[in-house]
Parts: C-alpha cells; structure tokens; sequence
C-alpha cells in the first residue's frame, strides 16, 4: 500500500515541484547570505518572512496544492507579508515601526480569530484587508525609494515582488470565495512560478540596498 503522500505527489507535476525546491533554496540562501548587513530588528522581521517563505515552499513541495485549504497554513504565511514589510518600515521609516507593528499584530490575530470563528467569507474579507495593506507598503516604498533616488533602481525589483504576492494572493482569495479570477488549475499552474519570481526579486532588490 503506497503512503498517503505518495498520491499528492501524484497530482503535483515534477515542474511545479521543482519549482517550489529551487524557491525554498532560493530564500534559504537570502537567510544565510544576504542579511548580514542589515540592523538586528529588521534582520529578526526579514529573517522570519524568507523563512516562512522556505517553509511554505517545502510544504506546498511535500503535501501539494490542497494543503491550501489548511487554515493553519493560512495563518502561517500571512507572517510573509507582514514581517517583510515591518522589516522595510523599521530601515526607512524607524518613527513608523511602533504603529505599523501594532496594525500587524491586530491584523494577525483577527486572521486567526476570523478564520476559527467567523464566517468564511467575513475571514477572506480580513485576511485581503491585512495582506493588502501590506503588500502595498512591499509594492509602493521600494519603486518610490528607487524612482527619487533613495535607493538603486535595482532596489524597485523588491517593489515587483511585491506585486507579484499581491496578486498571488488575490488570485488565491478570490478562489477562496467562490469566484475566482482565473480557473482553479490555471491558479496552481502560475503559483510556483510566481513565488519563484517574487522570491528573486526580493533577493535582488534586498542586496542591493545602499544603507
């Protein structure tokens, strides 16, 4: 008798998985690597989002794209966009860091309050709203930073990356509700490949920080 995980990865193609690995290895290299310049705090929030990150892969890799229905993988990589963006604020915004923390950690436990005692439709409402907002501190700070000249151009692929979890995330919200933007198959086809992309432009865009 073959093992139950032996048939999710079954309906995962080799590509897909592929994918997830070289985004896990991708993210564990930034870890290792490319955090050493920065101040302890921002290395704390960084540290935990490319984490998150490399986890999430491993698991999606192992358990396939129905672990998505996981509540706790919900909550999980929620912490992506929001310690990523702490981490952004905490470097060029310091004065900002004890309010947006706050947002962040409200925003955190309404996700896991809603998604164990609300309906699903008012928890999607909650998660959209707080994985929004941080995504567009991830999408907006970066281009605009690079665009005046307070970082290098090579610093908008941060912002790029940000655009691409939002819409990663907008995508998978969307199916969450019940009216999905694109079909079902065609979501989980573009997910890896859209977590690889956003994950080489965070690192891209993270080393290249003049500060």
């Amino acid at each position: 008798m073959l093992w139950p995980w032996v048939h999710i990865f079954e309906d995962m193609s080799v590509i897909n998985r592929l994918i997830f690995l070289l985004t896990a290895i991708v993210a564990a290299y930034q870890i290792v690597i490319g955090l050493d310049a920065y101040p302890l705090l921002p290395t704390l929030y960084f540290t935990l989002a490319f984490g998150v990150l490399v986890i999430a892969c491993l698991i999606l890799l192992i358990m396939g794209f129905e672990i998505l229905e996981n509540r706790a993988v919900v909550i999980i990589s929620t912490l992506l966009p929001l310690t990523f963006s702490l981490g952004l604020i905490t470097i060029f915004y310091p004065s900002y860091h004890i309010p947006y923390f706050v947002f962040a950690l409200v925003g955190f436990i309404s996700i896991i309050i809603s998604r164990f005692y609300y309906k699903p439709g008012i928890a999607t409402i909650i998660l959209a709203t707080t994985h929004g907002i941080a995504g567009l501190i991830i999408f907006i700070l970066p281009l605009w930073l690079s665009i005046t000249g307070v970082e290098s151009p090579l610093f908008s692929f941060v912002g790029i990356g940000g655009g691409l979890i939002g819409l990663t995330g907008l995508m998978l919200a969307f199916l969450k509700t019940g009216h999905p933007i694109l079909s079902k198959s065609l979501i989980f086809s573009l997910m890896p490949w859209l977590l690889l992309l956003m994950t080489i432009g965070f690192v891209i865009g993270m080393n290249s920080i003049m500060h």
